[in-house]
């Protein structure tokens, strides 16, 4: 009965090998899929980088527009009032 159960337990040379292969196969899987990892995070990061610096041009681009925005607001209502006063004066003299 033991010689069954050591029979069992021990795996033939072609068995070994093909654990042996498998481990290795295993291994090398690994190193490509943490190598693979690696590119796209380092993709990411330069996309990332990319992005940070276009957001900031357009930070940059509206902070330029809010403040020309800023600086002809007065202006536009002070054109408003003079139209409106030529306006009154127009439809004053039209009415003489």
């Amino acid at each position: 009965m033991q010689s069954t159960c050591v029979a069992r337990r021990t795996l033939s040379y072609k068995q070994r090998m093909l654990v042996v292969t498998l481990t290795w196969i295993g291994m090398f899987c690994w190193g490509v899929c943490f190598w693979w990892m690696h590119r796209i995070s380092s993709r990411q990061d330069a996309m990332l980088k990319e992005l940070h610096e276009v957001t900031k041009r357009i930070e940059h681009i509206s902070k330029q527009e809010h403040d020309l925005i800023r600086e002809v607001h007065p202006q536009v209502s002070e054109i408003k009032e003079q139209i409106d006063s030529v306006a009154e004066r127009v439809s004053d003299e039209t009415r003489k």
